[in-house]
């Protein structure tokens, strides 16, 4: 049988970012810009969740590695699931390097079925680092009716979503139009968090959201009693064998099977930290070598663990290419691909 394309996207180890992200020198005179800066870092989340967990990690850790050890603030942007805080940092936020944002994986995405509130291009901004690689799961309340992804196709389940441009909105819309689910996105939620306190008292079924984030969230125990029904990825959680993969799902329908092949490599990037278009490029050599430092840091890992976020990171040289790979995908697969996360979410 045929195959569909692959996209190969390799994800390296902290050292090997480390050993890319120190590569470049950098001239004295940018060595010295960040004394007695502040860099911003923004999130498309409410407080609570992965990506304000992972933006505070780094406020925390990121400074002791860029020369002039400038303060480092965390701040929140929610709104159209990642879209507002993408194109804020894009067009209004500063271009100096003294602003950051860890992007939505839904953004991603968005730059690929070309929406048109999206008013900026990925492949403009300066990727500094991919702090995670997570495998993105739907998972329902221990009280759904929905306990397997075949029962997803027999009734309506409802996903909570932060958002039209958030992954956990147009993820159930795929999921709806490759597999013939019932997916029925409910949109106003800030948060993680909030969506899952609405799992809980029964207000939605469930949440597309990574394994590690339903873990920090609501505890390894809980967590383990979720129904998970699919995970997308380009390979499974070891915590979760028995769980189908999307890609292996659809293995027998060649164009399907293409389309969740290019969804699942851009779903590894998981939390990409990001410099403005603008950002002079010695300054970006700064920070891509800060981040690879950070990522190795003793103090900042065992804060990380804390924390209960996974680090899985790759360099910023290595997601700059992936996201170009991504984005320059052939235009059948990104065709279908559009028409998939554009589809019904009932």
């Amino acid at each position: 049988m045929p195959r569909g394309p692959t996209f190969d996207v390799t994800m390296r180890t902290a050292a090997a970012a480390l050993a890319l992200g120190g590569a470049v020198s950098v001239p004295a005179a940018a060595q010295d810009f960040y004394s007695r800066k502040t860099i911003t870092i923004s999130t498309f989340t409410a407080p609570g969740g992965a990506y304000d967990a992972y933006i505070r990690l780094l406020a925390r850790h990121m400074s002791r590695h860029i020369p002039g050890r400038p303060l480092m603030i965390a701040v929140n942007q929610p709104g159209a699931g990642g879209i507002l805080n993408i194109n804020y940092s894009g067009k209004v936020a500063p271009q100096d390097g003294t602003y950051l944002t860890l992007a939505g994986l839904g953004v991603l995405t968005q730059q690929v079925i070309g929406a048109a509130n999206l008013q900026v291009s990925l492949r403009s901004f300066k990727w500094i680092g991919n702090l995670s690689k997570d495998n993105n799961v739907v998972a329902t309340w221990p009280a759904s009716k929905a306990k397997t992804i075949d029962d997803a196709k027999n009734h309506d389940v409802s996903i909570g979503s932060l958002g039209a441009g958030s992954i956990d909105a147009q993820l159930p819309a795929a999921y709806n139009t490759l597999l013939g689910t019932r997916f029925k996105v409910i949109f106003g939620y800030t948060g993680t968090p909030q969506v899952m306190l609405a799992m809980e008292r029964g207000e939605v079924d469930g949440k597309e959201n990574t394994w590690a984030s339903f873990k920090a969230t609501l505890g390894a125990d809980r967590a383990r009693a979720l129904n998970v029904l699919l995970q997308n990825a380009t390979s499974p959680d070891p915590e979760l064998p028995q769980v189908p993969l999307l890609i292996d799902v659809l293995k027998g329908d060649a164009k399907k099977a293409a389309i969740a092949r290019l969804l699942s490599v851009t779903l590894e990037l998981s939390k990409p930290l990001a410099a403005p278009p603008g950002v002079p490029d010695d300054r970006v050599e700064i920070l891509r070598k800060a981040f690879a430092e950070t990522i190795r840091d003793r103090e900042f890992l065992a804060d990380a663990e804390k924390t209960g976020f996974p680090i899985d990171a790759m360099s910023g040289r290595e997601l700059q290419a992936a996201i170009d790979q991504i984005l320059t995908a052939p235009p059948d697969i990104v065709a279908a691909a559009r028409a998939a996360l554009e589809g019904p979410s009932r």
